[in-house]
């Protein structure tokens, strides 16, 4: 797992709101699909994923705005109220997709604390978008079984107990 800090700050582009993960995240993915294309504007999203409990406003409100998805489940994009930076989202994820938040990682005071761990949705990828041999890419999703460590897994698990417990 990259970033070796377990504490990162960010925020939107006026100040306006500011956050802090409080642990390192469970993965952090680059994406490369035309939905996240066309949602930053952008060749790719980078996006930490991280329990929603782990990402602490520390200044501002932010504004939950509904989105479409390629999945047809939708995401919910927490923007700046003023200047509309996307600083996270939640995906449709069943039993969890709460308690998941997708950090946008531009948005970090240090971005380049958390370069991706794996490359995703490679299959549209811009054509002038080379990725490095050494790195890990995929041409769609894959299955976090295979690619999480296995100290994420057991916190993604402890999510889905949890939204058992609660849904009970």
């Amino acid at each position: 797992m990259t970033g070796e800090s377990l504490s990162h700050a960010g925020g939107c582009s006026c100040r306006q709101l500011r956050y802090r993960m409080t642990s390192k995240p469970m993965i952090v993915h680059c994406c490369h699909c035309s939905w996240c294309q066309r949602e930053t504007g952008s060749a790719f999203a980078v996006n930490a994923l991280i329990e929603a409990d782990r990402v602490e406003l520390t200044a501002g409100t932010v504004d939950v705005v509904d989105t479409p998805s390629a999945s047809g489940q939708g995401q919910r994009i927490a923007r700046c109220p003023k200047c509309r930076v996307a600083l996270w989202s939640h995906y449709a994820m069943p039993g969890i997709g709460d308690r998941i938040a997708f950090v946008r990682v531009g948005t970090l005071d240090a971005p380049g604390a958390l370069p991706p761990d794996i490359h995703i949705f490679t299959s549209s990828r811009l054509p002038w978008v080379v990725l490095p041999p050494e790195v890990i890419a995929v041409p769609e999703y894959y299955k976090a079984s295979e690619r999480w460590s296995k100290e994420s897994l057991a916190r993604r698990a402890a999510l889905s107990a949890a939204a058992g417990q609660s849904s009970a």
